[in-house]
């Protein structure tokens, strides 16, 4: 295994091999970039560069390029040159390279020859094939192009290592080894020419890699948006009168860039096409019909009069008969209507979105006038995946959504995938691999016969027809090698464990004869002793894996390892990479792109004494490490079993965050749709309400909640920033629904683009850049890469109405090449020491400090001004898996609920919002925290009517015409308000009544947990958690639900049993003592019988769910169970007889 150390700095070490020999063999650089600025006058005033640097962002700086004619002292580049060869190389390197390092340790980079056992094809992914040095002595692979071809230097094709080619030109007078000949290009940059953008302008002294590209994305600024300003324009001008005036006109270029000189006025754009091109936004609002939601907002307003009516009315008229059971329910019904009114005035202004994909193609992928070649224009996503247990999470599970992600329709140099291991497990680690392997297949075969879904195991198991719509002939043989292929996935996937754990043993055995001889050696005559070596975890290549073996030893287990990162794909080509009819595959990929997006395998340092702060912590560490490597100015974060189930989900999600107005959106959330639910959705696990119509109604305030997964986010949203133009937007008592007048508000005559970055509630214009660090911690890099994903991420000025837009054109320059120094950067801002004495987790990313992380996160950015979009797609956008257990889901339930009561114990308790954030959104905020305290007041008001039939009294003195009355109107009403909540969000009756039943059963167990855990935690300090006991069930392997059937005792279970219990009796009581009764109360017990069938009706799935399945239950327990309830009736009646008699039918009597 070889090795190489790397110091914490960020000095460039791919540039500086062979800079000093190639200089005077490189053609000369095109003209420099002059800086200027615009008066008020038009006059324009140079600038240097170090002005520049100063107010950086500012959107009076123009970037111009001069073309000169050709002419004998200036003569145009042969072509445009590729990046250097050499910098290509050590990309290889880094890709084929395991980085380690963390606290107090050296950052290393493992040159591995192999990944895993299988062979790695794919030329992008680590570990892949290729030849070796032909040099003696020398084991290095040979330099290689995209597609895996081997660049040979000389013509006799010797087969050489970049380092030995340096060598043997810098010490060897560039002689070839081979054929003892002199090598005719002597600089690695000459021999690779494509058809791609030139060289950009080398950067001045001193400019680090984020600002040079920041620099460079600004120089494409674009005719339309200067020519909107309603100043003369000096550059239209001069291009639509093609400027004769002088040698060297400042004309705009074709490609918006740098020119390639060739003097032709064909490679001249014209404006106008854009310019006359009507502007056409990238989605619509679509608001409920009004003949629906006039009524639904009526009925509402009529229920709140007819509760507030009807408490008034029960408080003044008391049942001094039972005034305990009065009390009680008019306590309970009073919170009741409290906690209605706060889950129902958010759903005042629900509405719908549509997006249109045409338009964003139009926009972003077209040839226009700055973009001619119609390279995408669209910023770049970081898509995040986290796991934590391969045992409970399957790594199969985790492959398959990492092959949808890598199978997306989405530009393939603008999408990275980043896998959060947070249990370092070498498991995890190859399945990756395993899948990144297997990509190589998948995504040219989605890619070429539009698959869908992307996922191979939900693909090959559609029960529909796989060859609907299919035309191409070659469709049934693609499929079907490509199935044989995902199967042997599969069972290599499956079989990791066995093989890691067979290999480990051979190689542990190895290192223990390897100890025994040498002890042997250094003792010839003494006893040999038993040599002890630790049981190591080995990967592929026969070197110990750094993260956590399966056999836990010092600084190899769960909570202490060093950080890891592995490029397992590196980084595309920036230009389509077409496959051919000779490449050695199991299909024919001609004309199809075979790139692979860059995917990443990442599990950050783990050391004792450290709060890691499980899922936020490691989803931090992700934000950090992807800003340093390829800083997507978006970051889409999916849970391991969350995959893409539309392939053209990002690309929604984008055109609202490219709209106008979209600088202002922190995230977009989508739907969570599951699979493998029960038909019936016995315990609502699709949780549609809540989906489809409460985050609806969201929609139309200040945006849904940020619910966990399937969610894509601003990157500066999540670094804490305010939104732009935070001080002209104030929020409104019932801005959603009503339209007002605006106030007149001062803004700043200081440009957008100063303002773009701001923090806090400071009024300066412009954010202290010297702050910084304190914030995001000591990494430089991390610091310089914040303004380029502000820039990246703002939408097209494309309208007069686009506010801190960015110009078109600005994302087509290629990426930056990977180095090794960057890769150990993103070691050293994943290492367990980096967020200490920063705001991370406080202000900065992912919030701590609570269960439910993903709502305090959501929070934070609302109350900072920012909204939200809520994108419901007509294919489903993601798919996931959700636990069909009873005991499962009721665990599911207890951690939401008590995030939520850490929510209200917390400063994060809506009460504490700032003005920024809208009066409504606050409320559904503060039912968020509040909700859980419901059930309190729920298990009392479901043992009220089993305490009324006990007692023979019932909550009011006699159901009288008036009490009914109210009754009837909150019935009536509330079932209207269903049907028209049914209406405008699409779900159906059957899923709104399954809601209705889960709310009773989880309120009556797993909230009241919740509610006990938040208050022996604030009160007394105490953590309890509520685990399993028992199993039983389940074994049932052929039944996709058998898990719905499997019983798992809990302490949860004991108050929904209880009240079942105490309602069946108090039935049967009231019916015996009503019936022998001399005088009997059939209105008190009509009453008691009919809250509790109310009861029992929304428990019914939680009974069925103990009963397991169908037929298994003995009949025995049935009679048992109608027996033991018949004979409590009869106690309770003989011990309590009704007044006046002690008979029981009559002539019978107890003894």
């Amino acid at each position: 295994m070889a090795s190489k150390s790397f110091k914490a700095s960020r000095s460039s070490l791919s540039i500086s091999s062979d800079a000093g020999d190639s200089a005077h063999h490189r053609p000369p650089l095109p003209p420099t970039v002059t800086f200027g600025r615009r008066t008020a006058s038009g006059r324009y005033v140079s600038y240097s560069r170090d002005d520049l640097d100063s107010e950086l962002g500012s959107g009076e700086f123009m970037n111009y390029t001069v073309h000169i004619p050709p002419t004998p002292d200036n003569q145009p580049m042969d072509g445009p040159m590729d990046p250097s060869i050499s910098q290509k190389v050590e990309e290889q390197y880094v890709s084929n390279s395991l980085f380690t390092g963390g606290f107090n340790s050296v950052t290393r980079a493992h040159l591995m020859d192999k990944v895993i056992e299988s062979e790695a094809s794919h030329p992008q992914m680590a570990g892949a094939k290729g030849s070796s040095c032909a040099i003696l002595g020398c084991d290095a692979k040979v330099m290689s192009d995209e597609r895996g071809a081997d660049i040979l230097p000389c013509e006799c094709d010797f087969k050489i290592c970049r380092d030995c080619y340096l060598d043997a030109v810098k010490t060897g007078g560039g002689i070839c080894p081979g054929c003892k000949e002199q090598y005719k290009a002597l600089d690695l940059d000459e021999m690779a020419v494509e058809n791609g953008r030139p060289l950009p302008l080398p950067p001045p002294a001193g400019m680090s890699k984020m600002e040079r590209r920041l620099s460079l994305m600004k120089s494409t600024k674009s005719v339309l948006m200067r020519s909107q300003t309603g100043d003369f324009d000096h550059n239209r001008w001069l291009f639509e009168t093609r400027g004769t005036y002088g040698y060297g006109n400042a004309i705009w270029p074709k490609d918006g860039g740098f020119g390639n000189g060739n003097g032709k006025d064909d490679e001249v754009s014209e404006p106008q096409e854009l310019v006359s091109k009507p502007w056409r936004p990238l989605t619509r609002k679509l608001k409920i019909p009004a003949a629906v939601l006039s009524p639904y907002r009526l009925l509402i307003f009529i229920r709140m009069v007819a509760l507030g009516l009807f408490l008034a009315w029960r408080v003044m008229n008391k049942n001094e008969d039972a005034i305990w059971l009065w009390g009680m329910s008019v306590v309970c019904e009073i919170w009741f209507a409290f906690s209605w009114l706060l889950d129902q005035l958010p759903k005042l202004c629900p509405v719908n979105r549509s997006t249109d994909l045409s338009v964003l193609k139009e926009k972003f992928e077209t040839p226009s006038a700055t973009n001619p070649t119609g390279k995408s224009d669209l910023p770049g996503i970081d898509v995040f995946v986290s796991t934590a247990d391969p045992e409970k999470e399957p790594p199969l599970v985790t492959a398959n959504t990492i092959l949808s992600i890598l199978a997306a329709d989405y530009p393939v140099e603008k999408l990275a995938c980043y896998v959060s291991d947070d249990g370092g497990a070498l498991l995890t680690f190859e399945a990756m691999a395993e899948a990144a392997s297997f990509a190589n297949i998948w995504v040219p075969f989605c890619r070429k016969h539009d698959i869908e879904p992307r996922n191979p195991e939900s693909y090959f198991n559609l029960k529909r027809d796989p060859y609907k719509n299919k035309v191409k002939p070659d469709f049934v043989k693609d499929r079907r090698r490509v199935k044989r292929e995902y199967d042997e996935f599969k069972v290599r996937t499956n079989g990791l464990p066995d093989s890691i754990r067979r290999r480990s043993d051979a190689y542990h055995a190895r290192e223990e004869i390897k100890a025994m001889k040498l002890q042997r050696q250094n003792r010839d005559e003494e006893p040999v002793e038993i040599v002890k070596v630790p049981k190591a975890t080995w990967m592929a290549d026969g070197t110990h894996w750094p993260g956590t073996w399966m056999t836990a030893g010092p600084e190899h287990s769960k909570g202490d390892h060093a950080g890891i990162i592995q490029v397992m794909l590196k980084p595309p080509s920036d230009e389509p990479l077409q496959g051919t009819a000779d490449d050695t595959r199991l299909i024919d990929l001609t004309d199809v792109d075979i790139r692979l997006p860059l995917l990443v395998y990442v599990s950050r340092e783990k050391r004792p004494g450290y709060d890691h702060n499980k899922k936020a912590g490691a989803m931090n560490a992700l934000v950090r490490a992807s800003a340093i490597m390829s800083n997507g100015p978006f970051i889409l974060n999916l849970d391991c079993d969350h995959y893409i189930y539309n392939s053209q989900a990002m690309r929604e999600g984008m055109c609202f965050m490219m709209d106008r107005g979209g600088d202002r959106l922190c995230y977009v959330q989508f739907p969570q749709r599951f699979e493998g639910i029960d038909p019936s959705d016995r315990y609502a696990n699709h949780n549609t309400v809540f989906f489809d119509v409460n985050m609806r109604a969201l929609d139309g305030l200040q945006g849904p909640v940020y619910v966990g997964t399937g969610c894509l986010f601003r990157r500066i949203a999540l670094y804490g920033f305010d939104p732009p133009r935070a001080k002209e937007h104030h929020s409104g008592c019932c801005s959603c629904c009503f339209t007002h007048r605006k106030g007149r508000v001062s803004v700043a005559t200081t440009p957008e683009e100063h303002r773009a970055l701001r923090m806090g509630d400071s009024d300066d214009e412009e954010m202290n850049l010297s702050l910084l660090p304190k914030r995001f911690g000591n990494s430089n890099f991390l610091i310089d890469s914040i303004p380029v994903a502000e820039f990246q991420g703002r939408p097209l000025a494309d309208h007069p109405a686009v506010k801190n837009g960015r110009p078109p054109g600005a994302l087509t320059i290629p990426r930056d090449l990977l180095d090794a120094s960057t890769v150990a950067e993103a070691i050293s801002v994943i290492s367990c020491w980096y967020e200490d004495k920063t705001e991370w987790g406080n202000r900065v990313g992912w919030i701590y400090g609570s269960v439910t992380e993903d709502v305090v996160t959501g929070y934070r950015m609302h109350n900072r001004g920012w909204k939200s979009v809520y994108c419901v797609t007509k294919r489903d956008a993601f798919r996931g898996t959700a636990p069909i257990n009873l005991t499962d889901r009721l665990h599911q339930v207890l951690r939401w609920a008590t995030g939520s009561v850490e929510i209200f114990f917390s400063r994060n308790n809506a009460l504490l919002a700032s003005p920024r954030m809208k009066l409504l959104q606050r409320v559904a905020y503060l039912n968020v925290g509040i909700y859980p305290f419901t059930s309190i007041f729920l298990i009392v008001y479901c043992f009220l009517p089993a305490l009324s039939l006990f007692s023979g009294q019932f909550i009011v003195q006699t159901l009288n015409v008036t009490f009914l009355t109210y009754l009837l109107i909150i019935t009536v009403t509330l079932c209207m308000l269903a049907v028209l909540e049914i209406k405008w969000s699409g779900i159906e009756l059957e899923e709104w009544w399954r809601n209705e039943q889960f709310w009773l059963i989880g309120g009556t167990s797993a909230h009241l947990a919740a509610v006990l855990q938040g208050l022996l935690k604030v009160v007394a300090g105490i953590e309890i958690s509520f685990t399993l006991t028992s199993k039983s069930g389940g074994d049932d392997v052929d039944d996709e639900f058998a898990d719905l059937y499997t019983v798992k005792w809990t302490s949860l279970m004991i108050p929904p049993i209880t009240i079942m219990m105490t309602n069946l009796i108090g039935i049967a009581v009231g019916f015996s003592r009503t019936i022998y009764s001399v005088l009997p109360q059939w209105s008190r017990l009509l009453g008691g019988v009919f809250f509790s069938f109310w009861v029992l009706a929304h428990l019914y799935p939680f009974a069925k769910g103990l009963m397991g399945r169908r037929g298994r239950t003995p009949t025995i327990v049935f009679v048992w169970s109608g027996l033991i309830a018949i004979t409590i009736s009869l106690l309770w009646v003989a011990i309590n007889p009704p007044s006046g008699s002690t008979e029981i039918g009559g002539s019978f009597q107890f003894p």
